[in-house]
């Protein structure tokens, strides 16, 4: 798709050095990083952990919380929920034991309440809230219909317990009215302790049964759903683990053949074969092909346990539960949480430099730096690195087989020469030379410990996005040549992406820039020398998506995609460009309508062309050429000429801010506006008959001088929005000059000259266009055709200044409107209607 790609890239005008892109999979460019990475884990930022990470079986690889947390990644499913019996040991010692069992018969269970019913096999403990009250409730299964009491947090009854049934009696089995009454309370810290029996014991041991399957505290327990109590898999959820770790309750796991321990659950997300009933299924239905859901008589996995748990009475309640839930970018399947070996970034050693280094980046809209990106940093958690993939920039780092040595390689000449030791040690044969550092070639090389141990690579790649992020570095392969070009390029004056971004490319540039501020002393120094206060940018755009005209996200299966090939044929790049950019801010989101499309092209480019075009004709007739060195002084030109230079000067002023604030909108409607509504609307329709003139008058060619400044100012003022269109205009303008620029984007930016704005002849000359327009409007209310010439205009005096402006534009406005006088009034009662509006939010203020 490249092709395409460049194609597109070229008729859209995007300024894109496309001879000379940086390539990632390239030597060079993994040089650098492999050199970062150098930097950040001599620094102590890079370290490997076990923890339970985000995995995608799908794709068989880790992700990071920042991959997690793109935008679609979490989707609404309808999924099994249960909330399962965890039946209390009779045969412990607990203070709360004779409150547990009042008499030989009862059978008291823990409830807890899952959305995840595929890791109740790996259930290894109960947790509570220490503060949180529970009840013992006494009532019936509703699937077997047998007797039970269940404990639970008292605030959470209500949801399985009917009113109407408290301290009812006579249960008939099978009826929908069930009857419960509360028979005790305790708080979560006297449960703390109790055991009880493994839910699902298909794989136990002795570790297991004297440590595993009893009550503990956690902090993050609360009333707001669920049972009160979570049921606890410590391998397949981060928080899980950590209480679990903290309570020293060991995890429900199996050993292979080698002795490593392995989940309950395979990385291709099946079951494996000692939890027999359920042996390589996969855990989540989304995993199975779509044949298999077919089947008629296919069933989910979590409705298999749920099947099971109600024939073992250890089902309290099952129920199909809509939440959301996290899906991998790369296959849009859901993701699991689980236990992996993984290298992380420690970006939280840096969090408070991160936070602080934001408020230096000029993001637009301010609301996304400080609220989605300032959030996300405010609730960082360290990187992981590790990729289980095939193709990609691999880690460099060699360890021994025990995991006591490693080295952390940053260089191709750091790696010939650890390559030169290693074949001296007689662990690499003689004459191997590395000329691709990519899988598999890289895993060839097995390098020697400072012991004099063979030493191997990490099978890890790394995070893609980590790759995306060192790209200010990695462009210039620097730090081993082009130091001037990264140095003179470094910070980034502007950068735009999706806000998508927000945590992916914008993150990963922001992390290893302000990491480097810290780890490297090569980065350390140019930052000094350009007075960088450590960020990889200093201004952003957060673009917004790009949506049908209804307002619904454009896909090719919807069929309301728009092939910017086509719009670009049929209405022009420069029109394309300058619907998206005028009709909405880039950091909002756009309904693209072609009717707007075809109304910009129609309206505007439309407008700006024939004003050329008239122009042009005149100017060709009369041997027209613009010569600045004999150019008619402004101060004696026309008021018309002198009203529209002064506007223009205005715009200059407006345009210019507007893109040196990274607001293109402003920009490109103010300029809409100038040509339209003044320029051609006003300045051209009163100036024709200047040109219609036979000889070559002065006030003729200081007509010509005034509309030809107008047109190539618009041409330089539009460019960096329609770059096609406005080097056309300039080039037919400037044809017969040899000393202009080849491209008005090659030329010296024009500023205001102020001395040439008169805000007196500005303000009454708006009030001609104003009066004109509202008579105008009248005349086609009423259905008088201007040509029919009217007596007079009734205009309401305000204020003595407001007479004098209007007295002086009263031949205009009556040459326009076709009336023959007007007639000011000072007496406006029974014309004018005053009403008074108050002002609710500053009068709420003061008065409440």
């Amino acid at each position: 798709y490249t092709d395409v790609w460049n194609d597109l890239t070229e008729k859209m005008g995007y300024w894109v050095d496309l001879e000379n892109p940086y390539i990632t999979y390239e030597n060079e460019y993994i040089e650098t990083l492999w050199w970062i990475l150098k930097q950040l884990y001599d620094k102590g930022f890079l370290y490997k952990g076990y923890t339970v990470q985000p995995f995608s079986p799908a794709a068989g690889t880790g992700l990071s919380s920042h991959e997690l947390n793109q935008p679609g990644t979490y989707k609404m499913l309808k999924d099994t929920s249960i909330t399962a019996e965890f039946k209390i040991r009779r045969a412990q010692e607990h203070p709360l034991l004779s409150r547990i069992f009042t008499d030989a018969d009862e059978d008291t269970a823990i409830i807890a309440w899952t959305t995840t019913p595929w890791t109740l096999p790996s259930n290894g403990a109960l947790a509570v809230g220490q503060k949180i009250t529970y009840v013992k409730v006494e009532t019936f299964n509703q699937y077997t219909f047998k007797p039970v009491s269940v404990i639970l947090a008292k605030d959470l009854v209500g949801k399985f317990f009917k009113k109407d049934a408290e301290n009812t009696s006579g249960y008939e089995p099978g009826a929908k009215v069930i009857p419960w009454k509360i028979t005790d309370t305790f708080t979560g810290a006297e449960l703390v302790g109790l055991r009880y029996h493994q839910l699902m014991p298909y794989v136990t041991n002795a570790e297991l049964e004297a440590h595993a399957f009893r009550v503990i505290p956690a902090d993050y327990v609360t009333t707001e759903d669920g049972t009160g109590i979570v049921h606890i898999a410590s391998v397949f959820g981060a928080d899980d683990f950590r209480v679990a770790k903290e309570n020293n309750v060991p995890a429900v796991m199996i050993r292979d053949d080698k002795g490593n321990e392995l989940p309950l659950v395979d990385r291709q997300g099946r079951f494996v074969a000692e939890v027999t009933d359920f042996a390589g299924r996969y855990v989540k239905e989304e995993y199975f092909t779509d044949e298999q859901r077919a089947a008629a008589d296919f069933k989910g996995t979590d409705v298999l346990i749920a099947i099971k748990l109600k024939e073992d009475n250890k089902a309290f309640d099952v129920k199909k539960y809509e939440h959301s839930y996290p899906h991998c970018w790369r296959t849009d399947k859901p993701v699991l949480y689980y236990p992996l070996d993984s290298w992380f970034i420690k970006t939280t050693a840096v969090k408070d430099k991160l936070v602080a280094l934001n408020k230096e980046i000029n993001w637009k809209p301010e609301a996304t730096g400080t609220g989605r990106f300032g959030n996300w940093l405010e609730n960082l958690v360290d990187w992981n690195l590790s990729r289980s993939r095939y193709w990609g920039t691999p880690l460099p780092i060699w360890r021994t087989k025990d995991g006591k040595e490693e080295k952390c390689i940053g260089s191709q000449e750091q790696l010939r020469s650890e390559i030169a030791m290693s074949i001296e040690a007689g662990l690499m044969p003689a004459g191997f030379e590395l000329k691709d550092m990519h899988r598999p070639y890289v895993d060839e090389v097995i390098l020697v410990s400072p012991g004099g141990k063979p030493m191997y690579r990490e099978a890890d790649l790394i995070d893609v996005w980590f790759d995306s992020g060192a790209m200010p570095y990695a462009q210039w392969h620097f730090p081993f040549e082009n130091k001037k070009e990264f140095e003179n390029a470094y910070p980034a004056d502007f950068i735009a992406e999706g806000v998508d971004q927000t945590r992916g490319w914008f993150f990963t540039l922001h992390a290893i820039a302000v990491m480097l501020s810290e780890a490297s002393d090569e980065i350390k120094a140019v930052n000094n020398a350009v007075g960088n206060p450590g960020i990889a940018f200093k201004n952003v755009v957060s673009n917004g998506l790009v949506l049908d005209k209804h307002g619904n996200k454009m896909s090719k299966r919807l069929g309301n995609a728009v092939d910017p090939f086509i719009t670009i044929d049929k209405y022009s790049a420069d029109a394309t460009r300058w619907y998206m950019i005028s009709n909405a801010s880039p950091w909002d989101n756009l309904k693209f309508n072609e009717e707007g499309l075809d109304e910009v092209r129609r309206k505007f480019f439309g407008t700006l062309y024939n004003t050329y075009a008239f122009f042009a004709l005149y100017a060709n007739i009369d041997k027209f050429e613009y010569d600045e060195a004999r150019e008619t002084p402004v101060a004696e030109r026309s008021e018309l000429d002198r009203w529209i230079l002064s506007l223009l000067q205005n715009l200059i002023t407006e345009v210019d801010e507007s893109y040196a604030d990274y607001e293109p909108t402003r920009a490109a409607r103010a300029i809409q506006t100038f040509v339209d509504e003044h320029l051609s609307n006003w300045y051209i329709r009163l100036s024709r008959r200047r040109f219609w003139k036979g000889e070559m008058t002065n006030d003729k060619l200081a007509a010509y001088e005034t509309l030809f400044t107008c047109l190539q100012r618009i041409a330089q003022l539009m460019s960096p929005i329609a770059p096609f269109f406005s080097d056309w205009l300039y080039m037919n303008l400037k044809v017969n000059d040899p000393k202009a620029a080849i491209s008005i984007h090659l030329t010296e930016w024009v500023n205001a000259n102020m001395e040439y704005v008169n805000a007196d002849l500005n303000v009454r000359m708006q009030l001609a266009q104003d009066i004109s327009s509202l008579v105008l409007s009248l005349r086609k209310k009423k259905g008088i055709n201007v040509r029919q010439p009217l007596a007079k205009i009734l205009i309401p005096v305000l204020d003595r200044e407001f007479q004098q402006q209007v007295e002086l534009v009263k031949e205009l406005i009556l040459s326009e409107t076709n009336v023959k006088q007007i007639e000011f009034i000072t007496d406006t009662e029974g014309l004018i209607k005053k009403k008074i509006k108050p002002n609710f939010k500053s009068l709420g203020a003061k008065v409440g």
